[in-house]
């Protein structure tokens, strides 16, 4: 009969593992002093170099050409972070350009991001104030009631292309809810990542929607969307639309997945607004690229970053979206109007909260001129108190990454 009390061959005991543990550790920290030992060296000009150091160089050229393809990887990152203008010729001839491929499409498609609405005081995420930009220097990031933003030029042209039948769709990444304030209808809007003002219920069938004038998010994050508010229907737990980092949204609306689709499919033209494309260039249904290029739509991209469909674009314009759409809508003879708060579609889509929900929130609630209040239960000294927005859906995601960086590392 086998010895059960016999030790397996080959299984390292406690003390050799440990052993082998602390070797790792050991190789792990030397690696680092000669990684820092030959940078210093690296830094100083050839000629400040003493025979020494450069002894050390010849010794670990495997080290230093490491070091040296960091150093690239550095600069092509630098190169792409930074923000370019197009002069003022170069940016006329250019909207030109765009002009005339616009009023050729048959069906053209907008895929909109952060960038269109930074004139809303409204930060973006990857430009050099950006929201991830500033995080990831280590710097905290202090944010107003986002309730207060109001659609911009961009956002109103937008809407006059849709309404001259000249824009057939609209795919928006951003969670702001300008686009559906801006008058753009709801069958032309798809809201990927949802929409800040909407709440949805659930548990009813079909799904039931309140459309507030407030920032619903206030209590919720990645996987938590409960609002802390409850469906008038069915009782059932309200909750936000917003698809953070992380998650797949499954809302028909406002995320209108099936409409965004059915646009890409159409388009023989696709304008990108603001958009760094780093997040929807993983949306395959939205770029056709199951065709052979020539058959694909023709790609235009406004943005002052480098975004990682440049090589494919017909035509890459290095401006800010109001310029360049303030110059279009002149090349197309289309008339911009002023936004006017009073006549803001989210007044008559909105639905009043019940008594007992007064209390639910501390947001700031949208009135349909400066200074007015709105009869809605909820508004009051709460709303005046909330000045820095702790929570809810802007800057959601960028934590995780941070984790997993950690872990690597």
């Amino acid at each position: 009969r086998e010895n059960l009390t016999e030790p397996d061959i080959g299984v390292p005991s406690r003390t050799e593992r440990k052993a082998l543990e602390k070797a790792k550790i050991l190789e792990r920290e030397g690696e680092r002093k000669l990684f820092r030992l030959v940078g210093r060296v690296l830094k100083k000009p050839e000629a400040e170099r003493s025979e020494e150091e450069a002894a050390v160089l010849l010794l670990h050229r495997e080290t230093v050409e490491e070091l040296c393809k960091r150093q690239v990887r550095r600069n092509v990152l630098k190169r792409k972070q930074e923000e370019l203008y197009d002069d003022a010729d170069e940016l006329k001839r250019k909207v030109k350009q765009l002009a005339v491929a616009i009023e050729q499409a048959k069906h053209l498609v907008v895929y909109t991001g952060a960038g269109i609405s930074t004139a809303a005081s409204i930060p973006d995420y990857r430009g050099p104030n950006g929201v991830w930009t500033q995080l990831q220097k280590g710097r905290t990031i202090s944010l107003s009631d986002l309730s207060k933003a109001e659609p911009t030029l961009t956002h109103i042209c937008i809407r006059m292309l849709h309404k001259e039948k000249l824009v057939k769709h609209v795919v928006s990444q951003n969670c702001d809810g300008l686009h559906l304030r801006s008058g753009l209808p709801r069958h032309a809007l798809s809201e990927l990542h949802g929409n800040m003002f909407i709440e949805v219920c659930t548990s009813c069938s079909p799904v039931s929607e309140y459309v507030r004038l407030f920032d619903v998010t206030e209590r919720t994050s990645l996987h938590r969307h409960g609002t802390g508010r409850r469906c008038s229907h069915c009782s059932g737990e309200l909750k936000d639309t917003i698809v953070h980092f992380g998650e797949r949204g499954t809302l028909e609306q406002p995320l209108n997945w099936k409409g965004a689709a059915e646009a890409a499919e159409m388009a023989d033209v696709i304008l990108c607004l603001g958009s760094s494309l780093k997040v929807l260039k993983k949306y395959a249904c939205l770029w056709c690229m199951n065709r052979p290029a020539s058959k694909r739509p023709k790609l235009y991209i406004v943005n002052l970053q480098w975004t990682p469909k440049d090589d494919l674009a017909v035509l890459k314009i290095h401006g800010k979206c109001d310029d360049v759409m303030s110059l279009l809508m002149k090349e197309l003879s289309v008339q911009i109007p002023v936004y006017d708060r009073a006549e803001d579609p989210i007044f008559s889509l909105a639905t009043s909260l019940l008594l007992e929900e007064a209390n639910s929130h501390t947001r700031e609630v949208i009135a349909p001129h400066d200074g007015q209040e709105v009869c809605l239960p909820g508004s009051g000294e709460q709303a005046e108190e909330a000045t820095a927005v702790q929570g809810g859906w802007f800057g959601r995601g960028y934590g995780k990454g941070r984790k997993k960086k950690k872990k690597a590392a």
